[in-house]
C-alpha cells in the first residue's frame, strides 16, 4: 500500500499528520549524565531545524534509563531556545508533585511561550520516588484522579480551594491565569498517559487526549482509542470533542538506507541501555516486578515502529495513523546512543520522511 493511499483516512478526518520526537535523555553504558542531557537538548534543537512539529520530554528519578528529573524544567529551557517547536512533558508524574505547583509552572510556560507548551501527566510507577518525595504509595494507587482534577481546576478557574483526601487548602487566586494569553488560547493542552482501561476512563471522562506508549502496537492502540471514544460519549462530551481528540502515539524511529542497518544500530545499542536503565528501578514497597528481556524488547520495538528506510518509515507512520486514527507521534530518536547519529536521525526524519506524509 502506498503512502498516499494510507493518508486518506487521516485527511478525511481532518487531521494533519504531526510528527515529533520523544526525548528520554537516556544514559547509555559508558556515558556520563551530562552527555545524555546534552544529547537531549541538541536533539530538540535539531528537531526544530529539521521541521518536526514537537518534542516530548520524559521524566525519571534516580535511574540512568532517563536522566531528566524534571520535564517541566527542561521544557522551559527548550522553549527559550526554540521559536516554533511545541514542547511537551511525557510525562510530569503527578503522584510525586503538587498539582498546584505543576499548574503554576504550566501556566507560566504557556503564557511566556505563546502557547507552545503541552502538559503531559501520568501516574508514573510504584518506585522509591514516592518515598523520597513523601507522597507514599497511596498517591500512586488511589490519588491520581484527585490530583488531576485539582490540576485541571487550577488551569481553568480564577481561584481554587481544595477539600480532598490528599489536598486541602483555603481558596486562593490563580496567578498567573493561563487564560489571560495574548494568543487567544484558553490554556495549556493537557494530555494523559494511558496504559490501562482505568487510565483511559480517567482521560475520557475529562475529555483529555491520551499519550499511548511505545510498548504497544497499532491493534491495541486502536482498541484504546475506541474505548476512549465510547467512554467520552458516555460522559456527555460532544461529537466534536470525541472525534477531534488529538491523541499522541509514542514510538521509536531509526532511519538508514537499508532496514537491516537501522535494526542493527538499535539492537547493538539499546539492550545495554535498557538493561542497566530498567534494572536500576527500585520499588517503594519491595514488590517484585518483571523486567522485559532487553534484546527481545528492542526487537519488538523495531517491528512495531518506523525503523528502516525513509519510505518504509513514512509507510509505517501512515499505516499507524490509518489503523488507529492517531495523527500525532512522539518518536524516540536517540536509540543509537550517539550524539552525531541522533542528530542525523532527526534531520533525516524531517527532510526524508516528513515530505512523504504531506
Amino acid at each position: 500500500m502506498r503512502v498516499g493511499e494510507l493518508r486518506v483516512g487521516a485527511k478525511e478526518a481532518g487531521k494533519a499528520m504531526r510528527v515529533g520526537s520523544f526525548v528520554l535523555a537516556a544514559q547509555f553504558p559508558g556515558q556520563g549524565q551530562g552527555e545524555a542531557l546534552h544529547r537531549a537538548v541538541r536533539s530538540a534543537e535539531v528537531a526544530e531545524e529539521a521541521g518536526l512539529d514537537s518534542v516530548w520530554l520524559a521524566e525519571h528519578h534516580f535511574v540512568p534509563y532517563g536522566t531528566c528529573p524534571s520535564a517541566i524544567t527542561l521544557a522551559a529551557l527548550l522553549l527559550g531556545r526554540t521559536r516554533r517547536l511545541r514542547v511537551g512533558t511525557a510525562v510530569t508524574v503527578l503522584p510525586t508533585a503538587h498539582p498546584v505547583a505543576v499548574g503554576e509552572q504550566a501556566a507560566l510556560l504557556h503564557l511566556t511561550s505563546g502557547g507552545r507548551f503541552s502538559l503531559g501527566v501520568g501516574r508514573g510507577g510504584p518506585w522509591v520516588d514516592l518515598e523520597v518525595f513523601g507522597s507514599g504509595i497511596k498517591a500512586y494507587e488511589e490519588g491520581f484522579p484527585e490530583a488531576l482534577d485539582l490540576l485541571l481546576r487550577w488551569l481553568r478557574e480564577p481561584s481554587v480551594g481544595a477539600t480532598g483526601e490528599r489536598f486541602g487548602f483555603r481558596e486562593v487566586p490563580v496567578v498567573p491565569r493561563p487564560s489571560e494569553s495574548l494568543t487567544d488560547i484558553a490554556g495549556p493542552e493537557v494530555v494523559v498517559a494511558c496504559t490501562s482501561p482505568s487510565s483511559v476512563r480517567q482521560a475520557a471522562e475529562r475529555g483529555l487526549p491520551m499519550l499511548l506508549g511505545m510498548h504497544v502496537g497499532d491493534e491495541e492502540k486502536a482498541e484504546m482509542v475506541a474505548l476512549w471514544q465510547q467512554l467520552a460519549r458516555a460522559a456527555g462530551h460532544s461529537a466534536e470533542t470525541v472525534l477531534g481528540a488529538a491523541h499522541v502515539s509514542a514510538g521509536v524511529c531509526q532511519i538508514a538506507d537499508r532496514r537491516t542497518d537501522a535494526v542493527e544500530t538499535l539492537t547493538k545499542a539499546m539492550p545495554g541501555w535498557l538493561k542497566h536503565g530498567l534494572e536500576a528501578h527500585v520499588t517503594v514497597d519491595g514488590r517484585t516486578r518483571q523486567m522485559r528481556d532487553p534484546l527481545a524488547y528492542t526487537e519488538l520495538l523495531c517491528g512495531l515502529h518506523p525503523v528502516g528506510t525513509p519510505r518504509l518509515c513514512a509507510d509505517r507512520l501512515a499505516a499507524t495513523s490509518e489503523r488507529t486514527g492517531i495523527s500525532r507521534f512522539a518518536l524516540l530518536v536517540e536509540g543509537s546512543g550517539d550524539l552525531a547519529a541522533t542528530e542525523e536521525n532527526v534531520r533525516r526524519l524531517g527532510t526524508e520522511v516528513l515530505p512523504h506524509l504531506g
